[in-house]
């Protein structure tokens, strides 16, 4: 059982690990919309055969916000849907960004887009963007998370996944990276 001591530490790292979030957030630009970023990578959502985590997601041809399909994941519970794992993509000294479009319908939990960074000699650092959580029922928002690499840092992989909670239905559609200037 946790002391109070402990439960306040433990309540000041987390809001300390999100204002650190929400600094890089502001860095990027905010929404993320179509103007934060020079795109890099679109990635085509019209098929699940190259998702890495099939498990309740499918293809969608019916509800997708650029007509060419969409993934729909039938939440049941809580997990991380591991989409697309990228290579070579050579990137320093800027932000990274994940950006997507999400729809969500009778979503009784949440769902937030989280990018990981893997790097060879130091392992892997994640990026979710908790402020943007959807749920309920909403029509297609774009949400993004932002990755900041110094000068030399330059993931070997980028791992591409969105994150459920409860139970309900969400589409993804839309992906890209962005690379957008640290300054």
């Amino acid at each position: 059982m946790m002391t109070m001591n402990a439960q306040a530490s433990a309540r000041n790292a987390a809001i300390a690990a999100s204002s650190v979030l929400i600094v890089i957030f502001s860095a990027c630009g905010g929404g993320g919309g179509a103007g934060s970023g020079d795109v890099i990578k679109k990635i085509p959502v019209n098929s699940h055969s190259e998702v890495i985590a099939r498990k309740n997601v499918t293809t969608d041809s019916n509800i997708s916000r650029d007509g060419k399909g969409s993934l729909r994941i039938d939440v049941k519970g809580t997990q991380t849907h591991k989409l697309y794992r990228l290579g070579d993509i050579d990137i320093e000294g800027a932000f990274l960004i994940y950006q997507a479009a999400l729809r969500t319908e009778n979503l009784d939990g949440e769902v937030f887009l989280e990018m990981i960074c893997f790097f060879q000699a130091e392992g892997e650092f994640f990026s979710r963007n908790f402020e943007q959580a959807l749920s309920g029922t909403t029509d297609w928002t774009v949400r993004s998370t932002p990755f900041k690499l110094l000068a030399g840092q330059n993931p070997d992989v980028v791992e591409l996944n969105v994150h459920v909670s409860g139970s309900g239905t969400v589409w993804i559609d839309d992906i890209r990276l962005l690379k957008r200037p640290l300054n």
